[in-house]
Parts: structure tokens; C-alpha cells; sequence
């Protein structure tokens, strides 16, 4: 396993992270903990979870997932071998995340009250990475970074990005958090935290963690430049675009399980063109003797704008497979293949 510098700090993290928002829905408590175990014994030593989670989000299982992860810690008595990262919502018309019914809001209180809630659920005194989920502002679309602009209205009680940090800020100060991050941000949004940093005396965000796939590369546009100049290093979250990459879904299939079959939820990855360049990856796998889901985690471990990459799983069949994509190198010959169907088939899931 490679380890990465996460921002500047003199944290280093696993290529490879463990995503757990299935913990707590798909997988019961007993096979998150065997996620974790797997995971731990193949050298990835970050983990990331969300006060939403698990997913699909409901106010009745809303912080299952954070309370799976802290009882494994306590059990394994492994908090010291992680780097721990965990979100708080943003803007959300949701009212189960606050005590008092509010509606989700980047506000200093809120994210108080969120931060305690993590780590009472997580069993442990400090958060490692502590991102925003999404912004308080309204933005164009939930990745915040579509192929066009719907432009979004302000709102009247919109919390400022300075804000925002300087409640982030007061949390490192406490040492409730180590590092802040960011979540399905924007360019503009991103180099304003950076700028408010920089101004005011407050955390620099150490990383963003946005949707990065070979149907999905927005990214690249604006935001691979201020990760590398910045030193704000991608997590890349749905490299196997929810499933689709692996193939599993291709010709109408819905397998037993499946959160496609489960949810009905997926249709970020069902938009015209997808399953045409979800066909083309494939079939560019089978060409080159590669699993599919590996090749597509493997490409996204070889951009140079990535700290670390996401990855999720139901079974620990699945598991083993995300992982051992570490070990696929990615040739000239490659890169240039999947280059060309990208050239040909764009992003189709932004």
C-alpha cells in the first residue's frame, strides 16, 4: 500500500481509503467490523464516514454508521493505527440532524453540536479530518461541479465560507479536530477558504473530497490545478460510479443486493451517454486481461492531483477486489486508451 501526504501536514494516509456509508444499511454491524478488520490488514490506515451517513439518509438510521466505526475502534483498540475522517451537512432542509428540528445550516452552533454528536458516536476524543459535507450556499448541482451552470439564487441567512472556518478553527483550537477538509466544493469555493486562511489566521483545508470517475472527470476542469498548486489533495469519492463501473449493472441487470436494486436511487449514472461510455471502459478492460473496477480505481490512483482514493464495498469478496487494485499498474498504452474514450465520450455523469 502506498501512503500519501495529506495537504501539508505531516499526516500520511493510505492511496486507498475505506469508504463505510453501507454500515449501519447494507451491511450489518458484524460485517462493517469485518470491512474494517480486512481493511486494516491490507495496510489502509483512513477511514471516512459522515453524521449523514448511512446512505441511503434517513432520520432512523442517521449516525448508525459513525456508531459501527466507534464501537470496532473501542474493540480493536485501534484508534491510534487511523486516520480518522468524518462530515457535517450542509444546507439541508432535513430536520432529524439537530436536537432542536433546525433545518442543517454551517452555523457555529451547529457545527458544535455536530462535531460532539461524531464523537460521542465514533468513541474517541478527536476527529482526524473533519470535512463540510457540501456548501451552506446554494450551488449548481450536489457535486457543485456540473458541465453547465443552472445559476442557484443567494439566500438571505447563507453562513459565510469565513464564517464557516472560523467556527472549523475554533474546533482545532479545542482539539476535538486535527485538520478541516471540503466536500463536494467548487473552484470558487475552495481558493475562498484558502483565502480566508490565509487573511484571518484560521485552518487551511488539507483536502476535498469530490465524485471522480472515468464517467466523471469533471474535476480535472478547474479543480486538479488548486489541488496541485494548493496542496488540497482530491478524495475521490464513487471511482467505480456506484457500481456501474464494475460492469454489474450493464444490459438493464439489477443483482440481488445491489443498491441500484435496493434504492432506486442511482440516476446520476443512467443520464444519456452513460451506458454507452460505461460499455466502452468495460470492454477496454477485457482488452487489456483487467478487472474493470480495478482499472477504474487504478486510474484514478494515478492522477497526480489524488491523495487518496474511495473506496466502498457490500462483501468482502468486493473488498479484497477494490484493494488489490493498488497492485494494477497503469501503462502509457492505457492511459492513452481511456484518454480516447473520454475524448469521444466526455463526462456523462457529472
Amino acid at each position: 500500500m502506498e501512503y500519501r501526504r495529506l495537504g501539508r501536514t505531516d499526516v500520511t494516509v493510505s492511496s486507498l481509503c475505506l469508504g463505510t456509508m453501507t454500515f449501519g444499511e447494507q451491511n450489518t454491524e458484524a460485517e462493517g467490523h469485518a470491512q474494517m478488520d480486512l481493511a486494516l490488514d491490507r495496510g489502509v490506515n483512513f477511514f471516512d464516514t459522515a453524521e449523514l451517513y448511512p446512505v441511503p439518509p434517513r432520520a432512523e438510521t442517521q449516525g448508525r454508521t459513525e456508531r459501527i466505526i466507534g464501537s470496532w475502534l473501542k474493540s480493536r483498540r485501534a484508534r491510534d493505527r487511523i486516520v480518522l475522517a468524518t462530515k457535517v451537512v450542509g444546507r439541508t432542509a432535513n430536520t432529524w440532524f439537530r436536537a432542536d428540528g433546525s433545518e442543517g445550516r454551517l452555523t457555529r452552533a451547529q457545527i458544535e453540536e455536530a462535531v460532539d454528536r461524531s464523537l460521542r458516536n465514533l468513541q474517541t476524543d478527536h476527529i482526524d479530518l473533519y470535512q463540510v459535507h457540501w456548501p451552506d450556499r446554494p450551488v449548481s448541482g450536489f457535486g457543485s461541479n456540473p458541465t453547465r451552470w443552472n445559476d442557484p439564487e443567494p439566500v438571505d441567512d447563507e453562513t459565510t465560507i469565513e464564517a464557516t472556518l472560523g467556527a472549523l478553527g475554533a474546533l482545532v483550537k479545542a482539539g476535538k479536530v486535527r485538520h478541516v477538509g471540503l466536500s463536494n466544493e467548487s473552484p470558487w469555493g475552495t481558493m475562498t477558504y484558502l483565502k480566508a486562511s490565509e487573511t484571518k489566521g484560521l485552518p487551511r483545508v488539507v483536502s476535498i473530497q469530490n465524485a471522480y470517475s472515468l464517467v466523471n472527470r469533471t474535476f480535472e476542469t478547474g479543480l486538479a490545478e488548486v489541488a496541485r498548486r494548493e496542496d488540497v489533495g482530491l478524495l475521490a469519492y464513487s471511482p467505480l460510479a456506484q457500481g456501474y463501473l464494475t460492469g454489474k449493472y450493464r444490459g438493464g441487470a439489477r443483482p440481488a443486493g445491489a443498491r441500484r436494486t435496493l434504492f432506486d436511487r442511482l440516476q446520476r449514472y443512467e443520464t444519456p451517454g452513460a451506458a454507452e461510455a460505461i460499455d466502452a471502459y468495460c470492454d477496454l478492460a477485457a482488452e487489456f486481461g483487467l478487472d474493470p473496477a480495478q482499472m477504474a480505481i487504478a486510474f484514478a490512483l494515478s492522477r497526480s492531483f489524488m491523495t487518496s482514493v474511495i473506496v466502498g464495498a457490500t462483501s468482502l469478496a468486493q473488498l479484497e477486489t477494490d484493494l488489490d487494485a493498488a497492485e494494477v499498474a497503469m501503462t502509457a498504452e492505457l492511459v492513452e486508451r481511456i484518454d480516447a474514450v473520454h475524448q469521444l465520450r466526455g463526462n456523462p455523469c457529472p
